[in-house]
């Protein structure tokens, strides 16, 4: 990300920060604007070309009813069926996409003795990002705002893994699910380290089309264990792919969005972002 998409990226969190937190008041375009330092043409400019819609569009997407209509349309909707079947329309094309390889028990168990790691620092919508790769697949994907803590981190899921810093083509097929028409993306593969209970839940996320929330009790009776709620809280916090693994689709029952790993603002964006993409891609018009 240069410096100036940067700077313009750290205001738009800001703006969405804001819009969060007085959502309930429905804050006006010059409010929001004045809050980031900006004239309210500018600001209308600059977050319409990041959301591709209007500030005001976007905190619909973003208020708390608005996920609660969308938990409860989901479940009496036939998205489950639609990710089965492969019926799904392009917005949700992204879910299709991904496949899950575990890693063997001997790569799990002696943290990447024999794999070798490609690595590289990329730019998204929502900051910059560390992606890495083994030839199977992506297995580490998360924003970062240090490039020395990010490879650190990194290297403590794979402590005996070799490095290259390197762009590959797996990073960069699954890098243009920000910029590229899903439709003609590659299937992304993802090579994971991670227990049979976590690997069950990431796969359960993916299923959970874009627009979409669900909450973790739903996730927990998706897997037909509806009592581990808390089990499957911790194995999302734990996701080691973001964006790609949707764990930010994960809210809770009260229609309010949560924690995240990567930041609460990042989270919002994110969902708020898809909300505006699907409606589109929905009602292009």
């Amino acid at each position: 990300m240069n410096g100036q998409e940067e700077v313009n990226y750290k205001r738009i969190a800001e703006a969405i920060d804001y819009i969060t937190k007085n959502f309930k008041s429905q804050p006006a375009l010059d409010e929001v604007a004045e809050k980031i330092h900006l004239s309210p043409f500018h600001f209308q400019r600059l977050f319409t070309d990041w959301a591709g819609v209007s500030p005001k569009k976007f905190l619909q997407y973003i208020s708390v009813e608005h996920a609660k209509q969308l938990l409860k349309e989901q479940a009496v909707t036939l998205a489950d069926a639609a990710f089965e079947t492969g019926l799904s329309g392009t917005g949700r094309l992204h879910d299709l996409f991904i496949n899950i390889e575990g890693m063997t028990p001997g790569e799990y168990k002696n943290g990447g003795e024999t794999l070798v790691i490609n690595y590289s620092y990329a730019e998204s919508p929502f900051g910059n990002m560390i992606v890495a790769s083994t030839p199977k697949g992506i297995c580490y994907m998360a924003f970062t705002t240090d490039e020395e803590k990010a490879i650190a981190e990194l290297m403590h899921h794979f402590p005996n893994a070799r490095y290259r810093q390197m762009t590959d083509l797996i990073q960069q097929n699954a890098l243009s699910v920000f910029t590229h028409d899903w439709s003609r993306i590659n299937q992304i593969k993802l090579h994971l380290k991670g227990t049979d209970f976590q690997l069950k839940v990431w796969e359960t996320l993916l299923k959970i089309p874009m627009g979409q929330l669900s909450t973790y009790g739903t996730v927990a009776g998706k897997m037909n264990n509806p009592n581990a709620s808390r089990a499957v809280g911790t194995a999302i916090g734990s996701n080691p792919v973001a964006f790609l693994i949707p764990c930010h689709r994960v809210i809770q029952s009260t229609g309010m969005f949560g924690g995240y790993m990567w930041g609460t603002t990042r989270k919002t964006a994110i969902i708020g972002w898809e909300a505006a993409k699907t409606d589109l891609q929905n009602d292009p018009a």
